[in-house]
């Protein structure tokens, strides 16, 4: 029947048609122009592209004049490709080159984005809490709790509020097991992710909703949650109008995160004290050590069955992030009951990689890109740096990341933002099938 299913939605199959299109005028441009420099205008692109790339990795990785010589590559490379253009009078093809591959792109990833099946995390309805109990600190997110004055907000809905002082630190997993020793029914945090984690592992221990306050600095739980991220207050709506989701909570070495596990090279980086106040600064500062050094020490992981080895930096993430082809949705997780975790590793070695890695994106060799149940991470030290959502870490190794499916109970608000569809990479022969109303293939083999 028609628009039943992807190759029958006729949005769908118009946007794939005019991605086509807009790519057939690109290579018509180029053809045209090739006498009057089209190939160039590619050639010099690319070289540009390149040029910008190993200009960027030995900024990061080298110190001294090798690292001025990268600043001033990876500046001088864009600015001479737009010289080229400008003085060769190559321009005007180049800017529509540019315009009709763009405009193919653009109208691919909408094409794929609206034949994509909706799927959204199942919602049901929630009683109202008697008794819920909410940990808040005043200092996460720049002050959010009393700048949006989520304390008396909370109180006035029934919510016992347990505010943190800043000046003494306090074990918020032992607040929240005697909370629930004391009566609670919901669990609830107004801070960063990090607290966040510690907090719903009691709640999923317990089986009791757990309530997200998006009060923290990047509030990137809240924001797969679907929940506003710039007004905190809304996530309260949730006490007198809720609904539920049943969603993930991962597992490292029985630590629990909400977000991500990293390893390797930023999870070095944020050991180090100075990085919470300068980390541009602190980042260069160690780089080169990190990435070249002598004493340089990789992480190799199995992947369920896949083995990664002398990875620099991997990332591991409470279900898979989107595609690292979508830069503009590359922080976001459609959903977060999948059960399964992501996984992103990075080996970039020399020059050639980091080339290899800007003009092939997700196809080069240099980044793997995977889902698994279970990874495990060694290395030939006996404890390693982990990042557990943006918290510094050590842990012995071997260091395992699982998932519990289903584990963790939240309650959120029937009125909230929603998880906008991230745009799906690029894969042109699934244009082609929605241009031409093909079915869809039963399975894609991986890139």
């Amino acid at each position: 029947m028609e628009g039943s299913g992807p190759a029958g939605n006729p949005a769908a199959r118009l946007l794939a048609r005019l991605a086509l299109l807009a790519a057939v005028g690109s290579l018509v441009v180029l053809l045209l122009a090739i006498g009057d420099g089209g190939l160039a205008v590619v050639g010099a692109g690319l070289l540009g592209l390149v040029l910008c790339a190993v200009g960027v990795w030995w900024f990061v990785s080298r110190r001294g004049a090798v690292r001025l010589l990268g600043a001033l590559l990876a500046i001088a490379a864009p600015v001479g490709v737009l010289v080229l253009f400008t003085y060769a009078g190559l321009w005007l093809t180049a800017l529509i080159l540019c315009l009709c591959w763009g405009a193919a792109l653009a109208c691919a990833r909408a094409a794929l984005r609206r034949a994509r099946p909706k799927r959204s995390m199942r919602a049901v309805p929630a009683a109202r809490p008697r008794r819920p109990v909410l940990i808040m600190n005043p200092k996460s997110g720049g002050g959010k709790v009393g700048r949006f004055h989520l304390v008396e907000r909370a109180e006035e809905l029934g919510a016992r509020v347990i505010l943190l002082d800043p000046s003494a630190p306090a074990d918020v997993e032992a607040l929240a097991r005697e909370a629930v020793a004391g009566g609670a029914d919901l669990l609830g945090v107004a801070g960063g992710d990090g607290t966040q984690a510690l907090v719903a592992a009691v709640a999923a221990e317990h089986d009791l909703p757990f309530l997200v306050i998006s009060a923290g600095t990047r509030n990137h739980f809240a924001m797969d949650l679907g929940l506003d991220r710039t007004d905190p207050s809304r996530c309260l709506d949730a006490l007198t109008d809720g609904e539920e989701l049943r969603i993930d909570l991962g597992d490292v070495a029985g630590r629990p995160f909400v977000n991500t596990v990293s390893f390797g090279v930023y999870a070095d980086v944020v050991q180090h004290p100075e990085y919470r106040d300068d980390k541009a600064g602190t980042a260069l500062s160690l780089m080169p050590d990190l990435l070249l050094g002598e004493d340089v020490r990789r992480i190799d992981a199995r992947v369920d069955g896949t083995v990664l080895s002398s990875q620099q930096a991997l990332l591991v993430s409470n279900n898979p992030y989107v595609s690292p082809d979508d830069i503009s949705g590359g922080g976001r997780r459609p959903s977060l009951d999948d059960g399964e975790l992501g996984v992103l590793g990075i080996k970039v070695m020399d020059a050639a990689q980091a080339a290899d890695l800007a003009v092939r994106g997700s196809q080069s060799t240099a980044l793997s890109v995977l889902t698994a149940h279970r990874v495990e991470v060694t290395s030939d030290a006996e404890e390693i740096s982990v990042a557990v959502d943006g918290e510094a870490l050590r842990m012995p190794t071997p260091v395992v990341c699982t998932l519990r499916p289903g584990a963790l109970r939240v309650l959120v608000p029937r009125d909230r933002p929603g998880v906008p569809a991230p745009a799906p990479p690029v894969r042109w022969r699934r244009v082609l099938d929605l241009a031409f109303g093909r079915a869809e293939r039963p399975a894609e083999a991986p890139p």
